[in-house]
């Protein structure tokens, strides 16, 4: 059965009631671009990954756009009490790694993209681990979504998450008050891949793309240049 775009009135309420005034209070806000997200339809929100706060952040910020954001999560807390059902009520999609339901999320992930859902996704996949924070080489699931279902999808990038709370760290550092930055772009083009089989090469170079997009938008942010080649774990020493 398809999921719905948004959750229940009740649950929506919920979280918007906790989410924004916590947001609020932690950062300040450089919210750019939000026009770009489009209204209403399937749409990929595809975003680099700097702390463990950032999806909340960056659901407040697309939240103000008009559309509730679905976040991938980790399956293991839909397990947990309480916060299992509380996620899985905002429509959360349960990521399954290293099993053989692997492949589940992103066939539920497009399910909700073909039902009008608007999906935040992390092609990183992680916190990004170039020493720097630029993002990193990533995954193909984002590209692989987009190319399966025609949706766009809209890069963002953002900076300031985490100066709140660094990866590996668990306690966050409030004083001074953080500004958390972010820049929506148009919508990747990625005309040129459809119809082609989604083979390694296609998936590899339009992943390429949607990362560019999203490493350009975050150098305006940063007012830096990046690196010419993305930072690549497995290349790491």
């Amino acid at each position: 059965m398809s999921r719905p775009a948004r959750p229940s009135r009740f649950w929506e309420a919920l979280a918007v009631v906790i989410v924004k005034p916590l947001s609020r209070l932690l950062v300040k806000r450089d919210w750019r671009g939000g026009d770009q997200v489009p209204r209403t339809g399937g749409v990929i929100i595809a975003a680099n990954h700097l702390s463990w706060t950032d999806p909340v952040l960056l659901s407040h910020y697309l939240y103000n756009t008009g559309r509730w954001p679905v976040i991938l999560a980790k399956s293991g807390i839909f397990k947990v009490p309480v916060l299992g059902r509380v996620v899985r009520s905002l429509l959360a999609i349960p990521v399954h790694r290293g099993s053989t339901e692997a492949t589940q999320s992103l066939k539920e992930a497009e399910d909700r993209l073909r039902n009008g859902s608007a999906i935040l996704f992390y092609p990183e996949g992680t916190v990004t681990r170039d020493p720097e924070l630029w993002p990193m080489v990533s995954k193909t699931g984002a590209a692989r979504l987009a190319l399966a279902t025609g949706v766009p999808v809209i890069p963002i990038a953002h900076w300031g998450a985490q100066e709140l709370l660094p990866y590996g760290e668990k306690k966050p550092r409030l004083f001074p008050r953080k500004t958390f930055h972010v820049l929506a772009g148009p919508a990747v083009d990625l005309s040129k891949y459809q119809g082609l089989p989604m083979r390694g090469t296609v998936l590899r170079e339009a992943t390429a793309d949607i990362m560019a997009a999203i490493t350009e938008l975050l150098a305006e942010i940063r007012n830096e240049k990046a690196p010419d080649t993305p930072y690549d774990p497995k290349n790491a020493q």
